[in-house]
């Protein structure tokens, strides 16, 4: 169960997977923490693209967009038409007087370096980190990641953006991947 929260203090709203099995919630705006009984529910729902539309329409209602809101596609409709109308990598790069051939083979070189397991781009390492440790703490996940070719800031820079866009919770110093 995905649920839209607020937060009291900032009024930034997230969105928090389970939130019955949790104590606490930390907004990821301003990072207080709220306990999860006293938080309001504004929006409910199991899947969580549906949340995530349910948060974008309170944001919108919240500007004054509702009208305008209501005549947008779907948030998940909108990414699929940005991928489809959207310019690929390699009329971007040329299009920038670059050869992306060349950049490939830069890329493809410069992926030779990372330790072998890794899932790739250092996103997915922080993701990983997520995933396979056991309660993992911010110190856990940089130092996952520095093991596969992260640098530690970069690995902290990513899980605060996961946190901040409702990918990732953190409760008492402990994150889990949403």
């Amino acid at each position: 169960m995905y649920v839209v929260v607020g937060c009291s203090d900032c009024e930034h709203l997230w969105l928090v997977r389970n939130l019955r099995a949790a104590e606490t919630a930390t907004c990821p705006r301003c990072g207080r923490t709220h306990r999860t009984k006293t938080l309001r529910r504004l929006a409910e729902d199991e899947d969580r693209e549906a949340a995530r539309q349910a948060r974008s329409a309170l944001l919108a209602k919240r500007g004054g967009n509702s009208e305008a809101f209501a005549k947008t596609a779907h948030v998940a409709e909108m990414e699929r038409e940005v991928d489809e109308r959207g310019v690929d990598d390699r009329e971007y790069l040329e299009g920038a007087g670059l050869d992306a051939d060349e950049v490939a083979a830069a890329g493809e070189r410069a992926g030779e370096g990372a330790q072998a397991g890794s899932s790739g781009s250092q996103l997915d390492v922080v993701r990983e980190a997520l995933s396979v440790c056991d309660a993992p703490t911010a110190e856990d996940v940089v130092a996952y990641a520095e093991e596969r070719g992260v640098p530690g800031e970069k690995a902290r820079e990513i899980l605060e953006k996961l946190t901040r866009r409702g990918d990732a919770s953190e409760s008492r110093g402990t994150y889990r991947l949403l």
